[in-house]
């Protein structure tokens, strides 16, 4: 250690900023330089041996190395040589620290090991592509210093072109293909080789200043961003143009050899991104074709399965036998069953179809192969059906010849199995591989020809997806659980979806002569009806699957859970009595044991280690026991806890008063045992009071032993006794006879104890007395203003009871003199005791004082201590923290020998730190934002006030003044800011200082760092618990001696090593310029964090027109007071090109560092309890999980902003179950975790290599980072779930928000269909996996559709039945069939979303009990959470079927703020009309047109349990967005949001307006997605808008007008009525418009002339028809459905008729239509905002956390709060 921490050189002036460590000048006195690894590794650099001279260098000096010599001959950027000079150094030093024990030298080990890592996907290229790698390295020990230069140059090599290529980091194979030819060039300069042309020594192409990035990154750069251009900002069809992997697939080939040569050949065809011309190279790899048959293409597997059993099932159904077994006896039946296999071919032939249809695109000279194996397969699997279908029919040719089944029909079955037999054959050889993944692995991965041969038929030949199976372990248990599912979903489906519907269908057949109501357009048949009866069937029968998944993993889920041991310790009071096992549990688990880690790992160590664990977790054995005995270990735990305490009380969480009762207070007044917190000891000293009362004659051996049979009870009796003692020697002065008297009493107190005589001497009895005195004592001790003259007078009275009363024998004052318990003089002048003998310590004695308020609460707790802390947060956060130190996790290094890591932000203009005008300006409703966080955290407001003046703060209104930024502070911690993210990272770096500290500290070091901690804790004048100045060093800090000084360097130093936060700001150069408060607020944390570096993207103009773009890093330098800049390197061009997010990801990418790095977003928080634990997590790549070793570790999240409203709660509680239980059972046992956003911990130098942590191809890859891990499982990665370490993350909180962000997620899922990534997993992926995959991402959300597709197929198909006459006809048949129980309500229990809440039900089961998860589901419920859950299915469905069928998906900022003000009607309508409210009118007009005209629904009890889960529907997608609004309810705001409503309709503004100001323009947005569809999009369209007129064509014949007749032209003189309808609404449109404003007079004629003609013609009607008045609203309903019908048509031929007259009666006409809907769903809301006392209740559902806080939230909304001066 004394190597490592040896003194360094005095400092030089410093030349540039640096990062972490300042390489470049290694005499800087930098606690990082100590450590000789460091210094090796820079030595080994600078060890250029006799490399060539490169010509830009006249002389070599000695501070350059082996990256600026790289960078001379190939033209690398000085700033990016410096980034990755830092980068390489840090890497390997950390590394050597790690694995190796040389501390003199570069370990060639190290450098091998990394070597091997970094390249390993470029080794596997080459061997895909058939190059040999030009990585040349010797093993000969003679020249080991040269191979290890060589190996330093590959791999600088390496990082230098990965840090200059800018977006290409996306395209990993482009950077292997471009270090595959500079290593190239790299070895012909090392081997001295002489350029042929030139004659001269050979030169790199790059060479030159920038050379690289102009020569080589630029062309490529170039390409993308004209492919970008071709994308016309995303909404050109995706196989229009290259996307980032069309570019990187392209060097999957050889082809990019010969095309591209090197140099570069910049008139390639593959440089050329203009797409009209015939050089154009096209997509690569795969076309993304918009269709929803992507979804069969994808999982064809799957449809294959569900079609081909619901056809076996309803084939043996239809036999009516009552079990499957009596029907397939039957040779008929299993004849019939045999027409499965036609349709299984004929599947398979429409897959083949699909395949050439959409990827015929990718067919050229080179792939011409691919083309001749799709015409191949479709031409095999139409013979396939020829000869089944050949077959099948022979078959039933001889049967019905002979009408019995002869020999001939028995040898055509037999050949028909012979040729099943044939067709299964490449179905057994892949069960076969399934059953032997090993194998299946091993012909994937090696690239032989024989493999490629035999495997070409099968699938494509790709560098990614392949040897993705699983071990045997891993398979038996995914497999077992599918095969549990798809038992029960078909056993289900037979029997209770299936056979029932059999019964009705052949009524429906046997029905002839059918009266049918209309013109039957079709014939007398019931086929239609048959269909619309079997729809919603079918559709639950596709999707149920997602159900019974659902609930199977819920309960895998819990049994994983508790196999983790999750849930253990729920609460404080289970922490209570584990308190003891918590501490060894800490020690076992976070305290480094070197024989544990130095051990190898191996089945007896697992099995050691499961054992002390086992004991650890239930107390078994001494080993964790021993604090008592090992003062060292004490220690360590105190300061650890105490800094967790410390920082609940930075977050205001404690108060004062609980950090006292839950601290471990310093070890003072030689106490003689741990001195726990005092929670635990709280009512425990009285009874041992009561127990001394009720055992007064006992022995003193029993009472002790009743007494300890409890510990804590034992510990607070000696505490108490020991302090007592101690407390009264300190009040009164050493050298009094006071003093000595009191000496003596305790000796002979402590002589009886020994002796075991106590009970016997002392009267037990008095023992209440004495304590009674005593807590009057210290009551007066306590107090501010101290009363000398009553502490005498108490002392006295002490004095009196405990000599005169409390011994057994009576003695006399000369016997009292004799024992020293008296004073020897006679006290004259009536002086009392004490009077000249108490003298207390000064009041700036804190640590006095502190322990005598310990005293007072351990003599006077009861159970109030139940309650402490009060904080909910503060007892969730204690609680998982101690339950998570009995899960298994791995055991920790010492801090230098961790993994270091980094953690990654990308942030672009949120909230940094709320600003006081942000916390001071009232909304509409007069509410502020500081009034409403005061509010909802009241007690952590108090805690805030409450530390404000311990650190001076005398009158409340410094808050806005001298504290404000406290203030902004405390209020920007409770949001979803940037300044809460940082808080929480820079706990790592804390953490980090701390435990280094403890790993080598000395046992005084540790005492007095644990003094120190406590003094700076109880420090009333520091300002210790502000940003500005953090404990976190002066908590572990020691004195100013220089041994002691050095140890604060190497915490300081390995922290730094250890752990880097980069903050992606891409924006912030802008923010800057333009003086933004933000970069002002960036900036302040910056300065209060010194682990924070912040990247931003420099914009510089450059000539007139021109602008040069550098990604630049920054950080505040502490010495010079001021933000400098570290790192400018250039890119090629702009930096967004796709996706924003990703792009800002990958540009700050380069300046992380370690082994692993982070990824969080702008919304989450960490804390300091859980950042100690991330040694242990990042141990986890040391360990197998299956086959593979992690390259993610999921890691579990709190969401933190529950607490909210109800609104936040339901979506907090959806959510807490996705990332706890649902990603634990996808990653064990279904193994199909992917990466569904941050927190996750990446494998850093695997995911470098292999296109970094996210996809940011525009449009397609809008969900960015699922994409990382469909990346990770297609190139072989493993992701693992972790849930004894969890992150803070915090969800939206409105309506609004939330409904925008589902939209982008299904949006997301939508575009996901589309993709590569999705179509190779689900075909590489085995069955079973990719089930897991399928049902886990996109399913859910097709699943989802169908859900709403089976009710309308439902509604629909009532609506035909009752308009047709079917249903009258059929009533009597099937009113008593409880076959339609089959259909009637299945959807209503998925619309409860019972299913969809059962694995929150089981997680809240495991984690917080049976009876709070069940009493949290029934407060959800009574909080209207089933309309919550039913709306957002709403929205899923139509944001993921809409970006299916036409696209235009787009990133939709949803906003962090806090939601309390009162969204208007208008904005409500914009961002539902669509989605949710013309939907539920539809629906609502179908339910009310069946209930007029259907006869079952004259029942009205058949009616309402028909109907009922579908007007629930109807009334959730209606009232959803006013039961979950503030004020949604209030009469006054209900006719403001009517008026501005009206006002945003008719605005007539400006081309510039917005949509939020103009409903035209609004309107041409809405209708954006039918610029992106296809033709076969608009086909859909048009389809899905012709069911609107069945409405007119259904009605028509129902009015009394008809007279029954059932003629065409009945329906045909309806659109005349129509005609005339649209004739007189264009009359009064052309009226309103011509005469409104200036010609009142006329605009009234033309009304009152309108009037009048409607009134005579209704007369008429009248008069001469069978019409009734009822028949209006009849044919009311029939028209308006028919004219929404022509709008939406119209929009869909909008590019032929936007330029005629027709469009503007179109616009007019939506603009009515709009009008219509926002009245209809307007008028129940008025309805009930006029009604008494609904508002209140409202309030209390959408705020009230289990109304309990409705009163001060109904202030909140309806701005009834009192002013506050402040």
């Amino acid at each position: 250690m004394s190597l490592r921490h040896r003194h360094s050189p005095p400092s030089l002036p410093r030349e540039q900023a640096y990062n972490i460590i300042p390489v470049d000048t290694l005499v800087a006195d930098h606690p990082a330089l100590r450590f000789p690894e460091v210094r090796a590794t820079i030595s080994a650099l600078r060890n250029v041996g006799n490399l060539s001279l490169p010509p830009s260098v006249p002389q070599w000096e000695a501070h350059m190395d082996l990256l600026d010599w790289l960078a001379a001959f190939f033209g690398f950027q000085r700033d990016n040589v410096r980034n990755q000079r830092e980068h390489l150094v840090l890497h390997l030093a950390n590394t050597q620290m790690r694995q190796s024990d040389n501390i003199d030298s570069l370990d060639p080990v190290v450098l091998r090991r990394f070597r091997r890592k970094l390249f390993k996907n470029y080794y596997s290229w080459c061997s895909f592509v058939g190059k040999r790698p030009k990585i040349h390295i010797g093993h000969s020990r003679s020249n080991a210093d040269q191979d290890s230069r060589r190996e330093l140059l590959y791999v600088s090599l390496y990082l230098l072109i990965w840090g200059e290529s800018a977006n290409l980091r996306f395209v990993p194979e482009c950077i292997c293909f471009i270090f595959h030819h500079l290593a190239m060039e790299l070895n012909k300069i090392l081997e001295d080789h002489i350029d042929e042309n030139t004659g001269r020594p050979f030169l790199p192409s790059a060479l030159g200043e920038n050379g690289f990035l102009n020569k080589i990154v630029r062309p490529f750069y170039n390409t993308i961003s004209g492919e970008v251009d071709n994308s016309k900002n995303g909404t050109a069809p995706h196989s229009a143009w290259r996307n980032y992997d069309d570019i990187n697939e392209y060097f999957w080939s050889k082809r990019c050899f010969e095309r591209l040569k090197w140099p570069i050949d910049l008139n390639s065809n593959f440089l050329v991104a203009d797409n009209r011309g015939g050089k154009w190279i096209g997509k690569t790899g795969f076309v993304e074709q918009r269709s929803f048959w992507n979804l069969f293409r994808s999982f064809d597997k799957l449809w294959i399965m569900l079609i081909l059993f619901f056809q076996v099932g309803a084939i043996v159904a239809w036999d009516e036998k009552e079990f499957v077994w009596q029907s397939l006896q039957s040779k008929d039946v299993q004849v019939y069953c045999l027409s499965a296999f036609i349709t299984w071919s004929a599947l398979r032939l429409l897959r083949f179809i699909l395949d050439a249809r959409m990827q015929h695109r990718i067919v050229s000279r080179e792939t011409f192969g691919l083309g001749v194996k799709m015409i191949l397969k479709i031409g095999v699997a139409a013979a396939w059906i020829l000869v089944f279908g050949f077959c099948y029919w022979r078959i039933w040719s001889e049967r019905n010849r002979l009408n019995r089944w002869s020999p001939k029909a028995n040898d055509w079955v037999k050949k028909f199995y012979q040729a099943v037999a044939v067709y299964l054959i490449p179905e057994m050889l892949a069960f076969v591989l399934f059953l032997l993944p090993w194998i299946s692995n091993f012909f994937e991965e090696t690239d032989w020809c024989i493999f490629y041969s035999l495997s070409w038929w099968f699938q494509s030949r790709i560098y990614v997806g392949r040897g993705l199976r699983e071990g045997i372990v891993d398979n038996i248990k995914y497999t077992t659980f599918w095969i549990v599912v798809l038992a029960t979903k078909f056993c289900f489906s037979y029997y209770l979806q299936i056979k029932p519907m059999v019964e009705p269908t052949q009524a429906l057949l046997r029905k002839k002569n059918v009266k049918y109501e209309w013109n039957q357009l079709f014939g007398n048949n019931n086929i239609i009806a048959i269909g619309l009866l079997w729809l919603p069937v079918v559709f639950i029968y596709l999707m149920d699957i997602q159900i019974w998944y659902s609930i199977y993993s819920s309960f895998v889920g819990v049994g994983v859970g508790l196999f983790h041991h999750l849930g253990e310790i729920r609460d404080m009071q289970q922490l209570k009595l584990r308190f003891q096992f918590f501490a060894s549990a800490i020690q076992f688990n976070l305290m480094p044991t070197e024989h544990v880690l130095q051990s190898r790992v191996n089945i007896l160590s697992k099995i050691q280690d499961g054992i002390n664990r086992f004991k650890l977790r239930y107390g078994l054995g001494r080993p964790f026991k021993k604090l008592e005995t090992n003062e060292a270990e004490a220690h360590k735990f105190e300061l650890m806890w105490n800094e967790i305490i410390l920082t609940f009380r930075e977050e205001d969480i404690l108060s004062d008063q609980e950090v006292e009762l839950l601290e471990l207070p310093k070890s003072t007044w030689d106490i003689r045992v741990i001195r726990w917190p005092c929670f635990l000891l709280c009512n425990e000293l009285l009874l041992a009071l009561s127990q001394a009362n009720e055992l007064v004659d006992a022995p003193d051996r029993w009472l002790w032993y009743k007494i300890r049979k409890h510990d804590y009870r034992r510990y607070a009796v000696i505490e108490a006794y020991d302090s007592t003692k101690n407390l009264l020697l300190q009040i009164l002065k050493s050298n009094s006879e006071e003093h000595s008297i009191i000496s003596a009493f305790f000796q002979e107190i402590d002589t009886a104890i020994q002796s075991e005589t106590l009970t016997k001497k002392f009267k037990m009895t008095v023992l209440p007395k004495i304590h009674a005195k005593l807590i009057a004592l210290l009551n007066l001790i306590n107090k501010p203003k101290k009363d000398i003259s009553k502490m005498v007078n108490t002392l006295q009275a002490l004095y009196e009871i405990s000599v005169r009363d409390f011994h057994r024998e009576k003695r006399t004052t000369d016997e009292l003199r004799e024992c020293g318990l008296a004073p020897s003089k006679q006290l004259v002048n009536e002086r009392l005791l004490f009077e000249n003998a108490l003298e207390l310590p000064d009041t700036s004695n804190d640590t006095f004082y502190s322990q005598a308020r310990r005293l007072h609460t351990i003599l006077t707790s009861r159970d109030s201590m139940q309650n402490v802390p009060k904080n909910l947060e503060a007892r969730r956060r204690l609680a998982f923290f101690s339950n998570s130190l009995f899960m298994n996790m791995p055991h920790a290094p010492h801090v230098e020998k961790m993994r270091a890591f980094s953690v990654l932000t990308p942030y672009y203009n949120e909230e940094v730190l709320y600003s006081k005008e942000n916390l001071r300006t009232e909304n509409e409703d007069g509410i502020a934002t500081l009034y409403y966080l005061q509010t909802i955290y009241a007690d952590e407001w108090e805690n805030f006030l409450q530390r404000m003046q311990r650190e001076g703060m005398i009158n409340i209104n410094e808050i806005w003044t001298t504290k404000v930024r406290d203030l902004r502070l405390w209020a920007s911690y409770r949001g979803q800011t940037l300044a809460r993210t940082v808080r929480g990272m820079m706990y790592y770096s804390r953490a980090l200082k701390m435990l280094a500290f403890l790993d080598t500290a000395s046992e005084l070091d540790i005492r007095e760092g644990s003094r120190e901690l406590y003094t700076v804790k109880h420090s009333c004048s520091s300002n210790s618990l502000t940003l500005e100045k953090s404990l976190s060093t002066r908590s572990i800090s020691r004195a100013d001696d220089v041994t002691k000084s050095s140890f604060k360097g190497h915490e300081y130093g390995i922290a730094m090593m250890k752990y880097t936060y980069v903050i992606a700001c891409q924006i912030y150069g802008a923010q800057k310029a333009k003086k933004d408060p933000r970069a002002e607020d960036i900036l302040y944390l910056m300065k209060n964090n010194e682990a924070l570096r912040v990247a931003y993207v420099d914009e510089v103009p450059h000539g007139r027109d021109d602008m040069d773009y550098y990604s630049v890093l920054v950080k505040y330098d502490q010495q010079l007071k001021k933000e400098v800049e570290i790192y400018r390197v250039k890119l090629p061009g702009p930096l967004k090109l796709g996706e924003g997010k990703p792009e800002n990801q990958n540009h700050a990418f380069i300046f992380t560092r370690g082994d692993a790095v982070q990824t969080i977003d702008m919304n989450q928080d960490n804390y300091f309890e859980e950042a100690i634990k991330m040694r242990n997590l990042l141990e986890e790549y040391r360990r197998y999980y299956g086959i593979r070793k992690p390259t993610i570790l999921g890691v579990r999240e709190h969401i933190f902003t529950a607490s909210v409203s109800s609104l936040a709660w339901f979506m907090s509680a959806q959510e807490t179950s996705f990332v706890t239980l649902g990603q634990r059972v996808l990653a064990d046992p279904l193994k199909v975790r992917m990466h569904y956003g941050h927190p996750d911990v990446f494998d850093r130098f695997w995911f470098l290599t292999r296109g970094g942590i996210s996809k940011a191809s525009r449009v397609i890859n809008i969900s960015e980072d699922i994409f990382a891990g469909f990346n990770c499982t297609l190139r072989g990665g493993n992701v693992t779930h972790h849930e004894y370490i969890q992150v803070g993350k915090g969800r939206d909180v409105g309506l609004n928000q939330v409904s925008m962000f589902e939209a982008k997620v299904a949006s997301g899922n939508g575009e996901q269909v589309l993709s590569r990534d999705v179509y190779r997993l689900g075909h590489r992926l085995d069955f079973f996996r990719m089930l897991s995959f399928f049902y886990t991402t996109v399913g859910f959300y097709m699943n989802t559709l169908f859900i709403i597709f089976t009710v309308y197929s439902f509604l629909w198909g009532r609506l035909y039945l009752a308009l047709s006459g079917l249903e009258s006809a059929l009533v009597d048949d099937v009113a008593n069939n409880t076959a339609f129980g089959a259909i009637l309500n299945q959807q209503f229990i998925l619309q409860l979303g019972i299913f969809t809440a059962l694995p929150m039900i089981v997680e809240n089961s495991l984690e917080f009990g049976f009876h709070t998860a069940v009493w949290a589901f029934i407060t959800m419920q009574l909080q209207l959470s089933s309309v919550f859950f039913t709306f957002s299915m709403g929205t899923r469905s139509h944001y993921f079927g809409r970006t299916i069928l036409h696209g235009g998906a787009k990133y939709r900022a949803t906003g962090r703020g806090f939601v309390v003000e009162h969204k208007s009607f208008a904005e409500n309508y914009r961002l539902y009309a669509r989605s949710h409210f013309v939907k539920a009118i539809e629906l609502g007009l179908i339910l009310i047109i069946y209930a007029a005209y259907g006869d079952v629904a004259k029942d009205t009890f058949v009616y309402i349990v028909l109907t009922i889960s579908s007007w629930f529907m109807v009334v959730s997608w209606i009232l959803a967005p006013f039961v979950f609004n503030p004020s949604g309810f209030d009469w006054l705001k209900t006719v403001y949001d009517f008026d501005e409503f009206m006002n945003w309709i008719w605005f007539r503004g400006s081309v510039f307006a917005k949509s939020e100001q103009s409903w035209e323009r609004w309107w041409y947005e809405e209708q954006d997605h039918l610029k992106t569809t296809g033709f076969w999009g608009k086909v859909l369209e048009v389809f899905l808008d012709l069911r609107f007129f069945f409405f007119q064509y259904g009605l028509v014949y129902q009015l009394d007008i008809s007279n029954g007749s059932r003629s065409i032209f009945v329906y045909l003189g309806s659109w005349i009525y129509a005609v005339v309808v649209l004739a007189v609404y264009c009359a009064v449109t052309y009226a309103r418009e011509r005469y409104a404003e200036k010609e009142h007079i006329y605009y009234r004629l033309a009304q009152l002339l309108i009037i009048l003609v409607l009134i005579l013609l209704i007369i008429g009607l009248l008069e001469f028809t069978n019409f009734k008045f009822v028949d209006i609203f009849s044919s009311m309903m029939a028209l308006i459905p028919t004219g929404w019908g022509l709008i939406l048509l119209a929009q869909v031929f909008r590019p032929s008729l936007q330029h005629t007259g027709t469009w503007r009666i179109v616009v007019s006409l939506a603009r009515a239509y709009d009008i219509m809907f926002g009245v209809i769903v307007l008028t129940p809301v008025a309805i009930l905002s006029w009604l008494p006392g609904f508002q209140s209740m409202q309030t209390r559902i959408l705020f009230n956390d289990a109304f309990s806080r409705g009163l001060q939230i109904f202030k909140i909304v309806s701005g009834k709060k009192t002013t506050l001066d402040l």
